[in-house]
Parts: C-alpha cells; sequence; structure tokens
C-alpha cells in the first residue's frame, strides 16, 4: 500500500511538472488568441442550425443567441493576460508543486494508518446500532433505518426515513421513501402533502405535475391539509392561472385566525402572484431565471438565517428589475439583520444593482 501511494504521488508530480510546462510555453505566445471566443462562436453557429433544423422554437433560439452573443461580446472586451511568470522562478513552481506532494505523502505515512483495516458498511451500520439513535448524525440513522427497513418495512419507519434523508440534503431519496409510505398506508394525508413537499425541495419551489398530484392528493383526503393548499394555489397562479390562484391564497387566508404568523407567507405569495408578469409574456430564458430565483425564496422560507441568501435575493430581484420584489426582501432581511452593519450593508448594494437590459 505504501508502494502504491509513493508511486501514485510521484506520478502526481510528474503530471504538474508536463502541465505547467505546456502552460509556461503557451502562455506568452504572441498573437494567440483567446479560445473563449472560437467557443461562443460556435454555440451562435449551433444554435442557428438547430433552429434551421425545427429543432428550436423561435422565441427560444433569440433568447440562446443573445445570452451567447451576451457573453462572446464580454470575453472580446475582457483584456486577456496569459502567464508571464519570468523563466528564472518557473524551477521554484516546480520544486514547489513537487514539495507539495510529497509533504502530502509524507503527511499520511506519519498521520494516517495506511496499513488499517476496512471498515464494511454493514459492520458501522451494526455499530450504529448499538449505540445510541439520539447521537447519530442525519445520513446515519437514515443507514440504520434503511437497513431496518429491508426486513421489515413499517408506514412510520419510512416517515422517519424521509425525514432523515430530507435533513441529510437528499430530497431525492426522500420523497422515494415517501413513495413507499403512501404505498402502504394510501390513505394518509399527512404522508401525501410530505411527498408533495420533498418534491418542492427537489424541484427548488416549482409545482411540478408530481408535486401537484401529491398536494393534491392530500387536499383530498384532508381539506384543512394547509401546506398542501397554499403550494397548489401558488401553482395555480404560477401556470397561467393568475387569478384562480390568487383567489386560493385569499381564500386560504381567510381560514385562518388573525395573527397568525403563516398570514406573511401568504400575503407575499399574493402580492408576488399579482405583480408577476404573464407567464405567456416571459420567454424560455426569463422562465427559468424566474424559476430560480423563485426557488431562492422557498428556500429562505424555509431557513431564513441565510445573509448570503438574502443579499442574492435581492440582487436578483434588482437584476430582473422586479422592484416590488426587490423591496419588500430588502425589508424582511432589515428587520432580521438590523443589528448586523456588514450585512446591511451588503443588501443595500445588492438592491442597488442595475437591472439587466
Amino acid at each position: 500500500m505504501v508502494v502504491f501511494w509513493m508511486a501514485a504521488g510521484l506520478l502526481a508530480v510528474a503530471a504538474a511538472a508536463v502541465i505547467l510546462l505546456r502552460a509556461a510555453r503557451a502562455a506568452p505566445e504572441p498573437g494567440a488568441e483567446d479560445p473563449t471566443l472560437d467557443v461562443y462562436r460556435r454555440q451562435l453557429s449551433e444554435i442557428d442550425d438547430l433552429a434551421e433544423r425545427g429543432l428550436m422554437e423561435p422565441a427560444e433560439r433569440e433568447a440562446a443567441r443573445a445570452e451567447a452573443g451576451r457573453r462572446l461580446l464580454g470575453a472580446a472586451e475582457a483584456s486577456a493576460s496569459g502567464w508571464v511568470a519570468p523563466v528564472a522562478q518557473r524551477p521554484w513552481i516546480l520544486a514547489a508543486a513537487g514539495v507539495v506532494g510529497l509533504a502530502a505523502l509524507g503527511g499520511y505515512l506519519v498521520l494516517g494508518q495506511p496499513g488499517a483495516a476496512d471498515q464494511p458498511l454493514e459492520r458501522r451500520i451494526e455499530a450504529w446500532r448499538s449505540g445510541r439513535l439520539t447521537d447519530l448524525t442525519p445520513p446515519q440513522l437514515a443507514a440504520v433505518l434503511r437497513e431496518a427497513l429491508k426486513v421489515r418495512p413499517e408506514v412510520e419507519g419510512f416517515r422517519f426515513l424521509a425525514l432523515a434523508e430530507a435533513q441529510s440534503d437528499n430530497p431525492a431519496a426522500a420523497a422515494r421513501a415517501l413513495r413507499r409510505a403512501v404505498a402502504l398506508a394510501p390513505e394518509r394525508a399527512d404522508l401525501w402533502e410530505m411527498l408533495g413537499l420533498s418534491l418542492l425541495s427537489q424541484s427548488g419551489g416549482e409545482v411540478t405535475p408530481d408535486a401537484r398530484d401529491a398536494l393534491a392528493q392530500a387536499v383530498r383526503l384532508n381539506p384543512e391539509a394547509l401546506a398542501a393548499r397554499f403550494h397548489l394555489a401558488r401553482g395555480r397562479a404560477a401556470s397561467g392561472d393568475r387569478e384562480g390562484g390568487v383567489n386560493d391564497l385569499r381564500a386560504l387566508a381567510r381560514s385562518l385566525p388573525a395573527g397568525d404568523p403563516r398570514l406573511a407567507d401568504i400575503d407575499t405569495a399574493i402580492r408576488e402572484a399579482t405583480q408577476a408578469p404573464p407567464a405567456a409574456a416571459a420567454g424560455p430564458a426569463s422562465g427559468m431565471i424566474n424559476q430560480m430565483v423563485a426557488g431562492l425564496a422557498e428556500r429562505l422560507k424555509a431557513n431564513p438565517d441565510d445573509p448570503e441568501g438574502w443579499v442574492r435575493l435581492v440582487r436578483s430581484y434588482a437584476v430582473l428589475g422586479d422592484g416590488p420584489r426587490r423591496d419588500a426582501a430588502l425589508e424582511q432581511a432589515r428587520r432580521r439583520y438590523g443589528a448586523r452593519p456588514e450585512i446591511l450593508e451588503q443588501l443595500e448594494k445588492a438592491a442597488a444593482t442595475e437591472p439587466m437590459k
């Protein structure tokens, strides 16, 4: 094993030397054009070719050409500067690369355990099961539950597995576990609602057909499923039936008592639905961008303690030219981070970002 790692380290050093020498030889060549320009030119040609063959709609073609053209102009205007390290410094750079590789190998031999036996997953899972489940991390708990459910599949087991997978940032696995759960207990509205929310998390907040079907099933089984009703109404407005979606949201707000904290989210959804441009007017590129921004907004609703996320959201709304939603997000972030001036400064700069033309 030690011989293998020594050979691997030497090969890595040799590869680094070859790459650096080739880069040093190619970078200062006079008259060399940035290869990025050829990439964007080929993109423009391929876009036209796809459109001529009927594989791309005219609106999609225009959006794609505009984006590729913008990147081409940006690359053409950028002042390309090659690597101009003096010849006398290059041996030192190679020596530094070699020293780093040898130091990593030496550190592994001193601090690592090259002779340690393998630890099969089954053995680790058995050790986790014999300890306290409350001490396990979400991925470890999910592994234990998966093994247990192979022997004894139960509805609650799959529900707990879905929760562990969700906490492990694995919404796809959480959705799979919930599909197993609803197959065993198709009459449980709470499982259908959890499945719909998991699919929403997987799609970045977009109400996909699968998510809509799961949420609709939850409402059929339990008309008071508030989270399912909320996202169904939001999806209805986003799909083009703005009036129907807003009416559903207002009906949901009327069913809640005054002072309920969920009213704030409903008011925000109503404001976003009424201020958003019609779905038919948005091109493919803008639709994709709006979906990404909507996904970021959904993530901040679930986890609002994310200052970088709030800065990105405010900047995104500013770039899109969506003043009302930019101001609403900025106000929420100001209230949350009023005692942190460095974040407030970033938020103000983000809000002042020029909208894209």
